[in-house]
C-alpha cells in the first residue's frame, strides 16, 4: 500500500528528507533558473503539470494531444489561472523552446503541440528526485523500475498532475503557505528559508534559521527589494517570519505554524506520487517501514 499523509505527517525522517529535497529543487534552479522558474508559483506549477498531461493524456478525458484551445479552456475550468494568463504561459513556453509545434498532425485546423526534450528532462528530473526521497524512506526501489521503463513517466504523469488538481491539500494547505507560493518566486524562497532549518523540534514555537542576507535572497532568486521586502513583511504581520532584532535583522524565524502548513503540504504531494508510483509501476519492494 503507498504511503498515507498521516504517515508523512508523523514521521521526523519525512520531513528530514524534504527538506533535502528542496535543496535539490534549489540546485535545479541554479543550473537552469528558467525552466525552474516554472516551479517558482503554484499556478505555474500546476499549469506546467497540465500541459504534460493533456499531452500525455489527461485521466477521464476523451483524447489525449495539447493545443493552445485545449489548454486554455482546462485550466480555466479548473480554476488554476484566468484565460489571459494561461494564454500567456502557453506563448512564454513556446518563446522559451519548452514546447514546439508537432510536425505533423492529421487534424490541420487544430496545431498540436508537444513539451521539448529539455521541458522533459527537467520534469523527469522533478519526478525522480521524488522517487528517491521516497525510496530512501522505506528501502523501496521504485526509482529503479521507474528508470527500466520508458513508458512509466507517460503513465505516471498524468494520474500525478489529476491528482495535484483534484486535492485541496496540495493546492490550498494554509494561509502563509498560499502567501509565498501564489507570488513570483515565492515558492522557490519557501523552500530556500525551510531548507535552512537544522532540527525541527515541532513542539517548539518556533524554527530557527540564522541571518538573512536579502541581497543574497534577491541575486539568487531574480526578485527585486521591494518585491521581497513586501513578501516578508506580510509574512511577518501573519506571525509566520520574524527576526531577534526587527526589522530584517539578527537570527530569522520561522513559526510552527508555517512549518507545519510546508510539512503538510509535501505529505500531501509525496502521497500523491506515491499512489501514482504504485498505480503504474507496482508495489514497492520495502526493505524497511521507517514512514509508518
Amino acid at each position: 500500500m503507498p504511503h498515507k499523509v498521516e504517515n508523512f505527517l508523523e514521521s521526523d525522517a519525512f520531513f528530514v528528507a524534504v527538506l533535502h529535497c528542496a535543496r535539490e529543487m534549489l540546485s535545479i534552479y541554479r543550473e537552469s533558473p528558467r525552466i525552474a522558474s516554472i516551479f517558482a508559483a503554484q499556478q505555474r506549477w500546476l499549469m506546467a503539470h497540465a500541459g504534460f498531461a493533456l499531452h500525455f493524456g489527461y485521466p477521464g478525458e476523451p483524447k489525449l494531444g495539447l493545443y493552445s484551445g485545449r489548454f486554455i479552456a482546462f485550466v480555466v475550468a479548473n480554476k488554476i489561472a484566468s484565460r489571459n494568463t494561461a494564454a500567456a504561459f502557453i506563448q512564454e513556453m513556446r518563446a522559451y523552446r519548452f514546447l514546439r509545434p508537432v510536425e505533423s498532425t492529421s487534424d490541420k485546423r487544430t496545431r498540436l503541440l508537444e513539451p521539448t526534450e529539455t521541458a522533459h528532462e527537467h520534469f523527469f528530473k522533478w519526478l525522480t528526485t521524488h522517487l528517491l526521497v521516497l525510496d530512501s524512506l522505506d528501502g523501496g526501489n521504485r526509482l529503479d523500475r521507474f528508470n527500466a521503463d520508458p513508458s512509466a513517466f507517460s503513465k505516471l504523469q498524468p494520474l500525478i498532475s489529476k491528482a495535484i488538481i483534484d486535492s485541496d491539500a496540495v493546492r490550498d494547505p494554509g494561509a502563509t503557505y498560499n502567501l509565498f507560493n501564489w507570488a513570483n518566486s515565492g515558492g522557490l524562497i519557501m523552500d530556500y528559508l525551510m531548507s535552512r532549518i537544522g532540527n525541527f523540534d515541532r513542539s517548539s514555537e518556533r524554527a530557527y534559521i540564522g541571518p538573512l542576507s536579502l541581497k543574497e535572497i534577491r541575486d539568487q532568486f531574480m526578485i527585486s527589494n521591494t518585491h521581497l521586502k513586501r513578501l516578508l513583511t506580510q509574512a511577518s504581520e501573519m506571525g509566520s517570519v520574524g527576526w531577534a532584532q526587527p526589522p530584517y535583522k539578527g537570527d530569522t524565524w520561522l513559526s510552527r505554524g508555517f512549518v507545519m502548513e510546508y510539512w503538510g503540504y509535501q505529505a500531501a504531494k509525496f502521497a500523491v506520487v506515491d499512489a501514482a508510483a504504485e498505480a503504474v509501476l507496482g508495489p514497492a519492494a520495502r526493505k524497511t517501514a521507517s514512514v509508518r
